[in-house]
């Protein structure tokens, strides 16, 4: 019986129309025997003849009622309380039309059809019935078919206490849509026992049975899970279409308790994490404390994120300057708290403007510096060369000048691995920068200049998993620009942490470099986050190849060819060997370099090449140049 019910999941509306037009002769017939006592037809004056007259008109009206009401399109297992009054006002009307044929019926004929009492007992018997098989259809689907048909089967990874508070939360939840299967757990302790009514099986066996069982949702639950784990249960998942939902760690609890609300999607993001970074706070402790710190790029990904962690130590000040105001308007409201705001001052301003600048380390002295602030977007400096070269070489160079000349105690350059080998005028610029900090740093002894460079940070502006979401948002396609095309990839987190132990452990004229893990192929990372979506490629969704970009490279690299690295005491941080250029060398370079910032693209390029030699251009309108190395 279960398994016809459950056959039925959308009753066809014919099927309804005759179950209608049964319980209308079921209720005639009841009508009649309940007019007559229960005693057939013995205190009648009808023969059976005018009996069976009376059920088809009856039947006949309703019929052509229920049509004009179409109540048999009602789904019956949604039943609601609009449905109900369709039906009580669709048997009402059935009713009035009996009635009313009664009256015509008696001017001239001087009876009625149906007697009066028929009527009234035949609409309530079939509005009851009516509404009563459809209820009872509903409550059967809901409390026999629902456990396996609506109630979305889930299994939870991890049986220990969070596995069982989510087990407890999903059969807490209004409404009681999920029916927890399955624990799967590593640990032989638990393996082969039941929690709750609930077997455990050994993870090993995960994928032969998503692969027998029809499952909605794997839950993954439990605390500091490896992040190799994490993408290994989420493969296997994906694999047999199952979504996959994780637990947030326990200090995001509310009030200690975990809700339904709080189960999230796995993002990507996780999937490209590594394990968790330990800090040396002590050191840090100790470079930030009482010191006044200015930070530019303040409202971008890196230098936000560099503030929201600062705001853990105890600093005398920060000084937060960006030139886009509606970011910084943004940052300030969602890091800073009340008591937080009165010791950091926030300026919108460009960090090329020298005059303002100034007056900022005249006024404040800074004595460490985050330097984030640059154009780093590849396409758009390819087309906009006087834009890197003001920002990214002489806003740094104005910048770390001042840092020397008001006797900052560290200045920490952000750079990028598009600095190595550089194939377009975004990466030579960094390049460039890099270049005059580290000579500047032996050239004289008031500040240490410290420079940090890695790959792509997650979820970063402009990164391709923010562009890939809304891709998908929109219904596709996907854009990548070759199938080939791969990239490191850090969260913004992991890297600004990287940043500031860096900063803390330097002595100055060091590129330290990050381990970034192994690059990513971009086509597969597309393809991850469509399964993560729960669509299909090519069927809900495609990717699409726009091509290389301007300046774009197929491959990143964070060493240059001619350069090594060696380890540090933090095993996710080297130090690049590069050997710096004598600083009137590179000074006089650069300042002709500025001098012809605003000259045509062209020439400023090759000057930009003969500064950097390794800068070969690649996929751009500067390629022409590269003879002339």
């Amino acid at each position: 019986m279960k398994k016809f019910i459950k056959k039925l999941n959308i009753v066809p509306s014919w099927f309804i129309f005759i179950l209608d037009i049964l319980t209308v002769i079921l209720a005639s017939f009841l009508a009649v025997f309940l007019r007559d006592n229960f005693q057939f037809l013995s205190k009648t004056n009808f023969n059976f003849s005018s009996f069976f007259f009376i059920v088809f008109i009856i039947v006949t009206l309703r019929i052509i009622i229920f049509l004009l009401f179409k109540i048999n399109h009602i789904v019956v297992r949604y039943t609601n309380t609009k449905d109900i009054a369709k039906i009580f006002w669709c048997c009402f009307v059935g009713s009035i039309s009996l009635i009313f044929l009664n009256f015509i019926s008696y001017l001239f004929q001087q009876q009625f059809l149906v007697p009066t009492s028929i009527v009234i007992m035949e609409f309530f018997i079939t509005t009851f019935s009516m509404v009563f098989y459809r209820l009872t259809f509903k409550l059967v689907f809901l409390e026999t078919v629902n456990p396996a048909k609506h109630k979305q089967d889930i299994i939870i990874i991890g049986a220990g206490e969070a596995g069982m508070t989510t087990k407890r939360v999903l059969d807490r939840d209004r409404g009681n849509k999920y029916n927890t299967i399955a624990f799967f757990d590593d640990d032989t302790s638990k393996i082969g026992k039941t929690l709750e009514n609930v077997p455990v099986f050994p993870i090993s066996q995960l994928s032969d049975y998503l692969k027998k069982n029809e499952i909605s949702f794997l839950i993954i639950a439990i605390q500091h899970f490896p992040v190799s784990k994490k993408n290994e249960i989420t493969n296997i998942a994906l694999q047999y279409r199952v979504k996959v939902l994780v637990v947030p760690p326990v200090s995001r609890w509310i009030n200690g308790e975990l809700s339904f609300k709080q189960l999230k999607k796995i993002k990507i993001e996780e999937l490209l994490e590594r394990e968790e970074i330990v800090i040396n706070k002590t050191l840090i402790d100790k470079e930030i404390e009482g010191k006044t710190i200015l930070i530019t790029g303040a409202a971008g990904s890196i230098g936000s994120e560099i503030v929201k962690q600062l705001l853990e130590f105890n600093y005398h000040q920060l000084i937060l300057i960006d030139n886009a105001e509606t970011p910084t308007f943004y940052l300030i409201n969602e890091l800073l708290t009340p008591s937080q705001a009165q010791n950091v001052e926030v300026k919108i301003m460009d960090i090329c403007d020298t005059e303002k600048m100034e007056a900022i380390f005249s006024t404040y002295r800074p004595q460490l510096i985050y330097h984030a602030a640059a154009y780093k977007h590849v396409p758009l400096m390819e087309e906009n060369v006087s834009a890197a070269i003001k920002t990214n070489v002489n806003g740094t160079k104005q910048l770390a000048d001042l840092a020397v000349k008001y006797k900052v105690s560290k200045f920490v350059m952000i750079s990028t691995d598009k600095a190595v080998n550089p194939t377009n005028v975004m990466g030579a610029s960094k390049r460039i920068a890099e270049m005059y900090v580290q000579s500047l740093n032996f050239h004289q002894n008031e500040c240490k200049f410290i420079t940090t460079r890695f790959g792509n940070v997650l979820d970063s502006n402009g990164s391709v998993i923010p562009i890939f979401t809304r891709q998908i948002e929109n219904g596709g396609p996907i854009t990548v620009t070759h199938p080939e095309i791969t990239r490191y990839f850090m969260t913004i987190s992991e890297a600004c942490q990287l940043v500031i132990h860096a900063g803390a452990m330097g002595e100055g004229g060091e590129i330290f470099v990050f381990d970034m893990g192994n690059s990513i192929k971009i086509y597969d990372l597309a393809k991850k986050m469509i399964l993560l979506s729960g669509l299909t490629l090519n069927k809900d969704i495609t990717i699409e190849f726009s091509g290389l970009r301007p300046g774009e490279k197929l491959y990143e690299e964070l060493l240059a060819d001619n350069e090594k690295n060696t380890k540090t005491e933090h095993k996710k941080i080297l130090i690049a060997h590069v050997t710096p250029l004598p600083y009137e060398t590179i000074k006089q370079q650069i300042e002709a370099l500025i001098t012809i910032q605003n000259d045509t693209a062209f020439n400023v390029v090759t000057k930009m090449k003969e500064i950097v030699p390794e800068y070969i251009s690649k996929n751009s309108i500067f390629e022409s140049l590269n003879l002339k190395n």
